[in-house]
């Protein structure tokens, strides 16, 4: 029988799974690795859960996570065993029938800065010595895969200090790691970075270590050093001094070619760039690199000189497709902006025309913006690109939509790459909106991808970076509230009520976290809130003042501090500018712009078409009053597909489901205590086939203050929950 007439009789099998029969390692059948596979796919080649008994599902272990913490976590499985993170960031290994707790790592109390979106897994040829890895405080460790001890041999008493050898002093990083856990190939940890958001951030270098002993085997400078490609796209001796252009989105292997492919973010500071002059080489770049070496392939740059923080923020994903009537190995890139970049796999070659356009260009003193971006022209994007006052919110009072409509007619809004100015700027789908950390999933041996997306815009303004001008004679909560209106009231407003559920509250702060908590917070960022690690250590404690003694800022305790006028700019180049960006919800903690918010987007790289795009869940209580398919807002579920051809994924909404791949039709759908984050797994014991999602979105679950309902807060049993047919 032929090849091709399997893959009619099968559509959903792959050629690599029909050669490997019924073998237990043929690919995709197993999740022992961060996303399913090294290639990031996402995919499960198990058919036992289908479209035809999707429906069946039910609970078959459920394991609590033992805290408020957030997790957005991707279970492994190896063997019989299920590791997850939960207890105050512990490591936890459950038996993958029951949900079991077998044994119980624990992370340091203040761990806040962990690997918590995943970890690796390593195993010698024999599996005689089996290793899970991950990253706690700058730290890269190893412990026992069968007993949860640390390894100590690993490193300098099991540990390997992932400040050292940046070229920067380590002292002055407190942020490296990243929170994804990068790629184990052959007996390396291929490692990216999550630096900070700001100025003198520390450099993205790529980085392989040895898994044994935790020796440095190869680095990849992404701000050029002297001699390095790409130098001469920065100014004289920028690897000094300008930080970023790192990877924490993931990163994808193709084990055959050996190849790591690797999606960086922005060079910092996010937002100005008039220290970083140039096209600023390798920042917002896909990268094909040697995975043994860490030698430069290919690459190609997705946005030149970024001031918009639009990172490439997914692991690419890496496909076979039919092209021009050729079979060519592809790699796809999806990106904040709402593309889909497709070229050949070992070439770096689109697939399709790449085109060059004109864009705006800056009106800040000393930023030379790029004259053009690069736009693909195949295939279309998958979020919307531009928001005007036609696209508001209609969820809001008559009040609310003439202001935010006054406020959108006086700010700047030329496009997707209009520059950030000293006036609001619209910036569309935002720096928090298309696709995000593990958003794609793929049918590796077909060509077709799948997309989770947001539209979020967000409104920036850049203002000088305030001079320390603070009395002595002040108290310390009224110096904290002068910290406060020049870095937080902007998102979390003068009066501290933020727009919940996107942006929390902060009244009554004291009463849900330490002060040790909120610093790690503020210094090391937590789900869209990025980084403060640059805060002097008396800013920061007076900031924690304030906020854990608001009250104390005024004689009443009632009345807010005006803010303090921004200092008058000079028009070196020497001064720095920061941007006070705002996600743009409405009072109810809704997006400013017209649904769908989340949506879902299938497509066949083979001819670079979109087959179908729906909204990804609802608001419960815009959906009570029959307004659905909205798309639930802010938060997503990295999907996973299978092989028997569903989709599943899960949302803020608290609700898991099941799609099927060939047209975006809901077949299942559950509702779990909480919100959904992470991947879910997908694997098989004893015939059986599971899948486990993680149920612990955010600490507190909120209603929304849409019309007719208030808004409330209220704690959630953040849980494991793994299904199964009867």
């Amino acid at each position: 029988m032929s090849l091709a007439l399997l893959e009619l009789m099968f559509p959903f099998c792959t050629p690599q799974a029909i050669a490997w029969g019924k073998a237990s390692a043929r690919p995709y059948t197993t999740w022992s690795q961060y996303g399913g596979a090294p290639d990031s796919s996402q995919y499960s080649a198990l058919t036992q859960i289908n479209r035809s008994n999707v429906k069946q599902l039910h609970v078959a272990w459920r394991y609590a996570a033992g805290d408020t913490n957030e997790y957005l976590f991707n279970p492994l499985v190896v063997d019989d065993v299920v590791y997850v993170m939960a207890r105050h960031h512990s490591i936890v290994a459950l038996n993958a029938v029951t949900g079991k707790e077998l044994w119980v790592h624990p992370v340091e109390p203040e761990a806040r800065l962990i690997t918590h979106r995943g970890i690796n897994y390593w195993e010698s040829a024999d599996r005689s010595d089996r290793r899970l890895l991950f990253a706690a405080n700058n730290e890269l460790q190893e412990i026992d895969a069968r007993t949860g001890k640390s390894i100590l041999t690993f490193g300098t008493n099991g540990r390997v200090d992932l400040r050292e050898g940046l070229g920067r002093d380590p002292q002055s990083l407190s942020l490296v790691q990243s929170t994804t856990p990068g790629r184990v190939y052959k007996n390396l940890i291929i490692l990216g970075s999550a630096t900070n958001e700001e100025y003198r951030s520390g450099p993205g270098d790529i980085r392989a270590y040895d898994i044994l002993t935790g020796r440095l085997v190869w680095s990849f400078h992404t701000i050029p050093h002297p001699g390095d490609p790409g130098y001469d796209t920065w100014p004289k001796n920028a690897w000094k001094t300008v930080g970023g252009a790192n990877a924490w989105s993931g990163m994808s292997l193709d084990e055959k070619q050996g190849i790591i492919y690797v999606p960086t973010a922005s060079p910092k500071y996010n937002f100005y760039g008039a220290d970083r002059t140039g096209a600023d080489l390798f920042g917002d770049c896909l990268l094909a690199l040697n995975a043994e070496t860490g030698k430069l392939i290919w690459y190609f740059q997705m946005v030149h000189h970024d001031i918009w923080d639009y990172d490439d923020a997914t692991a690419p994903a890496l496909l076979t497709v039919r092209h021009n009537g050729k079979t060519v190995d592809v790699v796809a890139e999806a990106n904040k902006e709402g593309f889909v970049w497709v070229f050949n796999r070992a070439s770096g070659k689109p697939l399709w025309p790449i085109q060059e356009r004109p864009v705006p260009s800056s009106d800040m003193p000393g930023e030379v913006t790029s004259p053009t971006q690069p736009f693909p022209t195949i295939p279309p994007p998958f979020a919307r690109q531009s928001f005007t006052v036609q696209d508001l919110n209609p969820f809001m009072s008559p009040q609310e939509r003439a202001q935010l409509a006054e406020e959108m007619a006086n700010a700047r809004n030329q496009g997707l790459f209009t520059p950030p100015s000293l006036q609001n700027t619209v910036e569309m789908p935002g720096n928090n909106g298309g696709a995000n950390f593990d958003s794609v999933a793929a049918d590796p041996a077909h060509g077709l991808l799948y997309v989770v997306s947001k539209d979020l815009p967000c409104i920036l303004r850049l203002q000088p970076v305030p001079a320390e001008s603070i009395s002595p004679g002040e108290s310390s909560e009224q110096r904290g509230r002068s910290v406060f209106d020049t870095d937080c009231a902007l998102c979390h407003g003068s009066n501290l009520r933020g727009k919940p559920p996107a942006i929390p509250s902060l009244v009554n702060l004291g009463a849900r976290f330490t002060r040790s908590q909120v610093r790690a917070i503020i210094q090391h960022g937590d789900g869209p809130m990025p980084a403060f690690s640059s805060v002097p250590d008396p800013a920061l404690d007076a900031l924690l003042s304030y906020l854990f003694n608001p009250e104390k800022t005024s004689a009443s305790g009632k009345e807010a501090i005006t803010p303090a006028s921004p200092a008058s700019p000079s028009h070196s180049q020497s001064v720095e500018y920061e941007s006070g960006f705002g996600f743009m919800f409405t009072k109810s903690g809704l997006p400013a712009i017209a649904p769908p918010w989340t949506t879902l987007t299938a497509y066949d790289l083979n001819s670079g078409t979109v087959r179908w795009k729906i909204p990804l869940g609802d608001v419960p209580e815009l959906a009570a009053e029959g307004h659905g398919d909205t798309g639930a807002d802010f938060s997503q579920t990295g999907p996973v597909l299978t092989a028997s051809g569903l989709i599943f994924t899960g949302t803020r909404d608290r609700k898991v489901r099941a799609f099927d791949s060939r047209n975006g039709k809901l077949l299942w759908e559950a509702t779990l205590d909480a919100g959904l984050e992470g991947i879910p797994a997908i694997y098989q014991i004893n015939g059986k086939e599971y899948i486990v999602f993680c149920a612990a979105e955010r600490a507190t679950t909120y209603t929304h203050n849409v019309p007719g309902h208030s808004a409330s807060q209220s704690p959630i049993p953040g849980a494991y929950v793994a299904f199964a047919l009867p």
